[in-house]
């Protein structure tokens, strides 16, 4: 009879004995040159964009089913997934020769569910969110008796994902100071840890989520599975509202530490991993070199050695206009501004002299009445102390300036709307709003509100992401405010009160 150490939790030989290679390879670990030479490391990139599916989902999929009975395989397979783990169950599933039956929200990206269609697997649509189509994939699975592969809530699953760490130490032989993993659900960070911290407990495994979408953060912050009332779609592949028990109860054991970052950051690791390998990851994939990133320049360390795991390249090419716009942002190489001139003869000669040979990145103007101009300015610059010193600069000389670098509203809709004011008798509302980006959600917002409101401004434009952003202008009638509260109530969308958002003061109030 087997016995174990008392801190052997099982997974060290389940991750040695995983059936991964059927399907996977043993994807390259490749220095990354250029961010290696601006963060003062040797970065390396753990590339599971390399994996046929272009994700490490795979591994954990596959070891799922060939470690199933026969028996029980022959009744078929069910999963739910936002496209990539679809991938893995769809591949494994006909590498083994048994049906899959996988359930999608609604917005997935076409590109997702034509790959998985295209390994012969049965795609159902369902939900607006991946909790929705897990719970239907779950009745699914009882109705039929068909086989659940969890997509990260599973040892197997969790085993097999944990060959991605084996990898990296086998391909490294020097001590390795940290690794980053993105977390969703949590299976990918779990296995490398488990394997990580008993092979060489000396390197750090430090998971990194963004910051609204982050489950595990805080998971462990409270001790307990928490589940988040809303996550941001632009990294679907880890947006999750709940992370796995065993998950959790792995990563409080073996992850030393979780790193937040914000959507321009993921933006911008896309963009230095495709100057440095020219390949186009998606959001999640970069999620783990952002998190690099941000904690390498807050640790202030030099010199170091870490590999940030590059988990997918599976990327909606509609979203690349978004990150195009957003990358010089997260990498703090361009401000946006709300200047104040006076409305006067030569005020923008003395504006673009002070700016000097900075680049102008968005300069927008339209003529209003009174005394003061207002100039939506976008300008190059060398980081977040040199915004401060041109904002300082001009104050200095003169002319109000507001950083508006941080302001979501600014950047997703203030920007495109800059054009004058309208002078209106009710004092108008405006708010930000969040909806599943599918056929019908524009409309069900329209046909909720109440006839007698006037819409004094909207703004939608199509961001390539799985979420609609849309910015109103609304005159609600003081008698009329408590049905206005319960319309917020009972649409069911997220929003965002954006009445008194600098950006809205400066340019459209």
């Amino acid at each position: 009879m087997k016995t174990r150490a008392k801190n052997d939790d099982g997974y060290l030989e389940r991750i040695l004995t995983a059936k991964v290679y059927d399907v996977a390879v043993e994807s390259p670990l490749d220095p990354v040159p250029a961010i290696s030479r601006r963060t003062g490391n040797h970065v390396l990139l753990k590339r599971e964009d390399k994996q046929s599916v272009f994700s490490f989902k795979l591994r954990g999929a596959y070891n799922k089913m060939a470690n199933t009975p026969p028996a029980q395989l022959g009744r078929g397979v069910t999963c739910a997934s936002a496209g990539n783990h679809a991938q893995g169950v769809a591949l494994a599933a006909q590498k083994l020769g048994v049906a899959a039956t996988v359930v999608m929200p609604v917005t997935t990206p076409r590109i997702k569910v034509a790959a998985v269609t295209a390994r012969g697997a049965r795609v159902e649509l369902h939900g607006d969110s991946y909790h929705e189509a897990y719970l239907h994939a779950r009745a699914l699975a009882r109705k039929h008796r068909s086989t659940f592969v969890h997509p990260y809530d599973d040892p197997l699953v969790i085993a097999g994902q944990g060959t991605v760490g084996m990898e990296i130490l086998r391909q490294h032989a020097r001590p390795i100071d940290a690794i980053y993993v993105p977390v969703g659900g949590g299976g990918l960070v779990a296995g490398i840890a488990a394997y990580v911290k008993r092979v060489s407990p000396r390197t750090r495994v430090i998971g990194v989520e963004p910051v609204d979408s982050s489950a595990m953060f805080q998971s462990l912050k409270a001790g307990r599975r928490v589940t988040l009332a809303h996550v941001n779609l632009f990294a679907d592949g880890v947006a999750v509202r709940q992370v796995g028990r065993e998950t959790l109860a792995l990563a409080r054991r073996y992850v030393d530490s979780m790193v937040l970052v914000d959507t321009d950051e993921i933006c911008a690791a896309i963009k230095d991993i495709f100057e440095d390998t020219r390949t186009v990851l998606e959001p999640a994939g970069a999620l783990a070199l952002a998190g690099a990133k941000r904690d390498l320049a807050r640790r202030k360390w030099k010199g170091r050695t870490v590999v940030a795991v590059a988990s997918g390249a599976n990327m909606n090419f509609d979203r690349l206009r978004f990150v195009a716009e957003r990358a010089e942002l997260g990498e703090e190489r361009e401000a946006v501004l709300a200047v104040t001139l006076p409305e006067r003869p030569g005020a923008y000669r003395e504006l673009c002299a002070l700016l000097g040979k900075r680049s102008v990145t968005e300069f927008n103007y339209r003529y209003a009445p009174g005394k003061e101009a207002h100039v939506f300015l976008g300008v190059a610059v060398a980081g977040r102390d040199e915004t401060e010193r041109l904002v300082a600069l001009l104050r200095r000389h003169g002319i109000s300036a507001a950083d508006l670098s941080d302001n979501e509203m600014a950047k997703l809709h203030g920007r495109h709307l800059v054009g004058g004011r309208a002078r209106l008798e009710i004092p108008e509302m405006l708010y930000r709003f969040e909806f599943p980006e599918r056929p019908g959600a524009l409309m069900n917002f329209l046909e909720h509100m109440g006839t007698g409101w006037n819409i004094s401004l909207f703004h939608y434009r199509n961001h390539g992401a799985d979420v609609g952003r849309v910015l109103v202008g609304l005159q609600v009638p003081e008698r009329e405010r408590p049905a206005f509260r319960r319309f917020l109530r009972d649409l069911g969308y997220d929003y965002a009160d954006e009445t008194r958002n600098p950006a809205y003061r400066f340019f459209l109030r």
